[in-house]
């Protein structure tokens, strides 16, 4: 049998080969760097901190993972963060949206559960169980629970692409982003944002319909008319 050769990619040799080359792969850094300059942009008078951000009658909590059926560090401490601003009566509701899509892992439950354990009313709490990722739960804050203006709370790494995604959706927001060590994780976070800020790109531009839409859910509503 003819053995086959591998041929690896070369640099060019010639000067105009070379600088062709790099020009490519500036363009290609440029074009990559493009939607997470936008959503810096785009939301930079819009994050605040739990001090500072004004009211809304909602907070949104996205999901961030759990371990052994509790949340993760970096979601218990974006919780910790929607429990202050309900304690300091920036918001009088919790939207707290993950995923639910197996029985064995319900984000929203232990969600909840963590919320009540930290001081807040379980009537105040709404559950969205299918927050699958952040586009589906900023469409179905606004479309299944009715929310027009909110306080979204994250880490500062992805708050931005949460307030962007949610303004598309036509929520009126502002951001919480909950500080963390600059450790291992938080880079791998600020890396990922890199790549997704493009998936919001497209999500913000064509609006998809989440991976779950369902029938109009009355939670938040109910909450807020506790106060009349």
């Amino acid at each position: 049998m003819r053995r086959v050769r591998r041929t690896r990619p070369r640099w060019p040799r010639t000067r105009r080969g070379q600088r062709q080359a790099f020009q490519v792969v500036v363009l290609v850094c440029v074009l990559g760097l493009l939607p997470a300059t936008w959503l810096r942009l785009s939301t930079d008078d819009r994050v605040r901190t739990v001090a500072d951000v004004p009211s809304a009658p909602v907070a949104v909590v996205f999901g961030a993972g759990l371990y052994t059926g509790r949340p993760t560090p970096y979601l218990a401490h974006r919780l910790d963060a929607a429990a202050e601003l309900y304690r300091r009566g920036k918001v009088r509701a919790v939207l707290v949206t993950g995923d639910n899509s197996r029985r064995e892992y319900d984000e929203p439950s232990a969600m909840r559960s963590y919320l009540v354990e930290h001081g807040v009313p379980d009537r105040r709490i709404v559950s969205d169980y299918a927050g699958f990722d952040t586009w589906d739960s900023c469409v179905r804050a606004q479309r299944i629970f009715g929310v027009r203006k909110a306080v979204l709370v994250s880490q500062g790494f992805h708050i931005r692409r949460a307030l962007a995604l949610c303004e598309a959706a036509g929520v009126d927001a502002y951001g919480v982003g909950v500080g963390e060590p600059n450790d291992a994780t938080w880079q791998y976070g600020g890396l990922r944002e890199i790549v997704a800020a493009g998936k919001a790109a497209l999500d913000a531009t064509f609006k998809p319909d989440p991976t779950f839409l369902g029938p109009r859910e009355h939670g938040v509503t109910d909450v807020l008319a506790l106060d009349r």
